[in-house]
């Protein structure tokens, strides 16, 4: 196949996976200086810098993209604006590792997603890249965390005898009844799904613990409530069929009450993963076939997008809801042309 001589203009699917990451790296540059800055294990701390080149390095990357392309670049997050150095830590250098794993599994997805829906070579060719950087930097989070006993591993299942064949209706089960015992896929999504409830939990605690704002801190307190309500419910499931559950991290908050971040980074970071559990909670949802779990799945899923819709009007009401690019408004420009206000 002959290469495309001429230029390919991005097509929206590019500019929003640009976008993204934009924004995203620029939140993770501001927390792993903090981080780094104040980090005491060294081998945790070599695992924090290397994530920091990288993100430092997609950042340059999606600016020279957005600047052939005429795009203006993101505001995004700056240490400068968005972080205090001086700020004693929120976190334990332990947690930060979990943060790291969690952040890693969400950067993975999306940089799947973004090959899957780029077209040009060097849009495909970048996201590969990303997506192997991070593939080594998730390599180094576990290989860390195994040697200081810090990850959960999903719980061991003893291999069947046999394959077998679902043979009638009860394998649907859930709600009256014998459940039928839970399958790996169901226990892959909710140990992996917890994962997440619980750094959403840890970090929306530590946020409204150094949050100057009212309104923002019962926004985050809300929030941990409705992800430990999900966590427990998780939990209440893996354990009532004798199966490990991940380790909670709740203890690892300091008493730090000076904000090493700015309202409008921490609000904007909670917003944007609790939206990506709606993702997740969906990708559960779909292959969970116990109907007790299903339904879990779907209130969840409920609960959570009325709560980042809240968090949206907030980040709106303070002016922080940075808008990605947007289509023409042919509405508008017709409008325009109507009035003779267009140049001639």
């Amino acid at each position: 196949m002959e290469n495309i001589s001429h230029p390919v203009d991005l097509t929206s699917a590019e500019i929003a996976n640009l976008w993204t990451q934009y924004m995203n790296d620029s939140i993770s540059i501001c927390i792993l200086t903090h981080s780094i800055e104040h980090a005491k294990d060294q081998d945790i701390k070599d695992v924090l810098q290397f994530a920091l080149k990288l993100a430092k390095s997609h950042i340059e990357k999606i600016k020279e993209f957005f600047h052939e392309s005429q795009y203006p670049i993101p505001k995004g997050f700056t240490v400068e604006e968005d972080i205090n150095i001086s700020a004693p830590p929120l976190f334990t250098d332990a947690f930060m590792m979990n943060y790291m794993h969690v952040m890693t599994l969400l950067g993975l997805t999306g940089y799947a997603g973004a090959v899957a829906t780029s077209c040009r070579e060097d849009q495909i060719d970048y996201f590969i890249t990303c997506n192997k950087e991070t593939m080594e930097l998730h390599k180094r989070i576990i290989n860390v965390m195994l040697n200081k006993g810090l990850y959960s591993k999903p719980s061991r299942v003893n291999p069947p005898s046999e394959i077998d064949f679902v043979e009638n209706q009860q394998y649907l089960a859930g709600w009256f009844g014998k459940k039928r015992p839970l399958s790996v896929i169901e226990i892959s999504g909710m140990h992996f799904n917890m994962k997440k409830d619980i750094s959403k939990i840890v970090l929306e605690l530590g946020f409204a613990q150094v949050s100057q704002t009212k309104e923002i801190q019962k926004y985050f307190e809300r929030g941990k409530k409705i992800c430990q309500k999900h966590f427990t419910a998780f939990n209440n499931t893996l354990t009532n069929e004798e199966l490990s559950t991940p380790k909670s991290w709740i203890s690892e908050v300091t008493n730090s009450t000076v904000s090493p971040y700015s309202e409008k980074l921490m609000l904007y970071h909670i917003v944007t993963l609790v939206s990506a559990a709606i993702g997740y909670y969906g990708a559960g949802l779909s292959v969970s076939q116990r109907r007790d779990i299903a339904a879990d799945y779907t209130k969840f899923i409920a609960e959570v997008c009325l709560y980042v819709e809240d968090g949206a009007e907030l980040l709106i009401k303070n002016g922080w809801l940075e808008q990605p690019p947007l289509a023409e408004d042919r509405q508008s420009l017709a409008g325009k042309q109507g009035d003779g206000s267009s140049a001639s």
